[in-house]
């Protein structure tokens, strides 16, 4: 393949397609041609379509659902363009389209990453104008919007690259107009902000005309200029989970591949390059030819910190298989206790350096090949305790908390306050809100918390608090350490994020959450009336395979942490978000089943529910506070109440109870309860 600037995408299973750039055989020259690249045969063909799009270098392109959208480029020295044209997968011809909405001027060597059916385009080129603001193509309305971010911006380049991971764009490197750099930014899709990452270990050098990919957890950086030998064999890799920089040998590649200009395309677990190469007086013109890595057996020089413990984690049913080959192998560190993890899904093995070195190495044989079958994994032992004396967290607390006391000349009977109980939410450990409320503690509290926050094994606390008396109901938990509120919560498979300090997370809901994931909802539309951050949207969508779910919430950061978890979760796309009161943005007459879940009461919605339903009805998961002694009752007054309302709206329905579900204690002698309310039509 003799092409560089151009551009590439995952097209297909284990195909990629390539558009455009400047090369060929013979006279190089700018090209139009898409182009099919078989990972798995190294079959290079030419796709055959009609009205191909300008030829072109330095332009974008993006997979976008099953649609190939191609972005700005360069087609000539004074021709510099801005439009878009998309394939679709099925269709024989590329089709211009006629955005509206916010201005977006030509440019070329751009970066363009996906979220949704969101494309993101930063900076670019245009004779001397180099751009630093952040264009988003929404595909759906065909419009193009200007984001002014918050945060800590990036400046004006050119050449740099930039990859989706998750709701996230990273963004390394680019040339500014009179040096290469080396910076990471994020930018934060749901709340428009910008961060420069301070990343441990040594970060890849500045460059520009490079490449990067997000795979698992990492994300990579390849090539480049300035061309550098040595450093262009090492594939630069972002631990996301462990903030850090790490480099991987690419030992089996020949050396003269260059991998500037190149495009790099994730097929499940390999790493495809495509196109590349330079041009000078000195050496002349070469191109690259493609490459294919796998990203399992990497050569990681960097991978492991040798003061740090590590534990080999698989999935239970796997234990014995797994344990059975450390041991023979001598891999297990006999000084530490094997352990479960909290969800009880997952057995932590404590390994040795010797297995660390042999995990992260070329070397594949028996062991690794089961090792790597189970789906095992490397982490970090953050907690390493000892096998001849273990201590609970509280009881390490006490012993590390003491010493504070005595040197503050501060009474020893404060250790009786110490909590007993906390609550883990993602990484962070939330604190009861009544905990260390002795005025007391806040004399050494600069040097408490990370005291308390180490003896139990996180670096972010939080203390609870009372939800605000506002009519959004925001969190007032307090954050003790730590720099932002946004945690991570995984649970029956669904990724939860929020902002905790901000909003709300329910812990007491998940059975009545794995209640709703386990209904069949396959081509039913659902309008969830209070969705919050997406309590019960999100298992409606993701395990019960609902067709399309109305989110209405009024909360703003609710809001931002709902469509973060949307885009997270893959289901953004089945999801309309419903911003306001739902008594006025809820949409009538379209829902096969409504949910109500507003504590201590939804009553002030049930009309706007029973308008939500079809003529033909549905079901209402209607949520309350009830006093124990009308566990009983509530359910008909519930009834009786939507029988009334549907006669009042017009409607012949039969109303009845069809289950009632006990959530939980919500308080003394009160009961969480939800209804499930049958209407059928008469």
């Amino acid at each position: 393949m003799f092409l560089w600037g151009q551009s590439a995408c995952v097209y297909s299973d284990k195909k990629v397609l390539i558009f455009g750039g400047f090369g060929g055989i013979g006279r190089h020259s700018r090209s139009n041609y898409s182009l099919i690249l078989d990972a798995s045969s190294g079959l290079l063909t030419t796709l055959d379509v009609a009205k191909p799009p300008l030829e072109r270098m330095g332009h974008s392109v993006s997979l976008v659902g099953e649609d190939v959208y191609v972005i700005g480029g360069r087609a000539g020295p004074l021709e510099i363009l801005n439009d878009v044209w998309v394939l679709k997968k099925n269709a024989n011809e590329w089709v211009q389209l006629e955005c509206s909405g916010d201005m977006f001027k030509p440019r070329h060597r751009h970066a363009a990453a996906v979220v949704g059916s969101n494309i993101y385009v930063f900076g670019g080129l245009r004779d001397e104008e180099i751009y630093s603001c952040m264009n988003v193509l929404d595909t759906k309305s065909m419009q193009w919007k200007q984001i002014k971010g918050t945060g800590e911006l990036p400046g004006s380049c050119h050449s740099h690259a930039m990859v989706a991971h998750g709701f996230q764009l990273f963004l390394f490197g680019g040339h500014n107009g009179h040096k290469p750099l080396g910076d990471l930014y994020s930018f934060d899709t749901a709340t428009v902000n910008w961060k420069r990452e301070i990343i441990s270990g040594k970060p890849p050098f500045a460059r520009f005309s490079h490449s990067i990919f997000a795979y698992k957890n990492y994300i990579g950086i390849l090539g480049g200029c300035p061309f550098r030998q040595q450093e262009h064999q090492k594939l630069a890799l972002l631990d996301l989970h462990r903030k850090k920089w790490v480099y991987a040998k690419i030992d089996s590649v020949g050396k003269r591949n260059m991998w500037v200009r190149s495009s790099a395309v994730v097929i499940d677990d390999e790493l495809v390059l495509v196109g590349g190469g330079a041009s000078c007086y000195a050496f002349g013109t070469y191109f690259s030819p493609p490459m294919k890595l796998n990203l399992n057996f990497l050569k990681t020089s960097e991978g492991v910190d040798s003061d740090m413990s590590y534990v080999f984690q698989v999935e239970k049913e796997y234990a014995k298989q797994i344990k059975d080959v450390l041991k023979s192998s001598g891999w297990l560190d006999l000084n530490r206790k094997v352990k479960v993890t909290q969800n009880g899904r997952h057995v932590l093995f404590p390994v040795n350096g010797v297995f660390c070195e042999f995990f992260f190495s070329e070397k594949v044989n028996g062991e690794k090949e089961v090792l790597v079958s189970c789906g095992g994994s490397l982490e970090r032992d953050e907690l390493s305790i000892n096998r001849k004396g273990p201590k609970s967290p509280q009881n390490l607390m006490r012993e590390l908390v003491k010493p504070l006391l005595e040197r503050s000349g501060m009474p020893l009977e404060l250790l009786e306050q110490l909590p007993t109980r906390w609550e883990q939410l993602g990484d962070m450990v939330v604190l009861p809100k009544n905990s260390f409320k002795d005025p007391q503690w806040d004399s050494i509290a600069k040097e408490l918390w990370p005291i308390v926050a180490n003896s139990l094994g996180t670096w972010r606390l939080a203390r609870q608090g009372s939800v605000m008396p506002t009519g959004t109901r925001d969190s007032g938990l307090e954050l003790l350490i730590g720099s932002d509120g946004w945690v991570t919560h995984h649970e029956n498979g669904i990724s939860y994020s929020l902002d905790a300090t901000k909003c709300m997370f329910s812990w007491g809901n998940r059975s009545e959450k794995l209640r709703m994931a386990a209904l069949d909802c396959t081509n039913e539309v659902i309008v969830d009336l209070f969705a919050g951050i997406g309590y019960f949207v999100l298992p409606f969508l993701v395990k019960a395979h609902a067709k399309l779910v109305y989110a209405c919430e009024w909360n703003p950061n609710a809001l931002t942490a709902l469509r973060r978890n949307l885009v997270d979760n893959l289901v953004a796309d089945q999801c309309i978000v419903l911003e306001g009161d739902n008594r006025i943005t809820a949409p009538k007459g379209v829902a096969d089943r409504v949910c109500l879940g507003l504590l201590p009461s939804s009553e002030g919605s049930w009309i706007t529910a029973v308008r939500a339903l079809r003529v033909e009805g549905g079901v209402l998961h209607v949520h309350g506070n009830v006093k124990d002694s009308e566990e009983t009752t509530w359910p008909d007054y519930v009834v009786q109440s939507i029988t009334t309302i549907s006669q009042n709206e017009g409607l012949s329905w039969q109303v009845n109870v069809a289950h009632v579900e006990r959530v939980k204690w919500y308080g003394p002698h009160i009961l969480h309860l939800v209804v499930d309310v049958k209407c059928l039509q008469i």
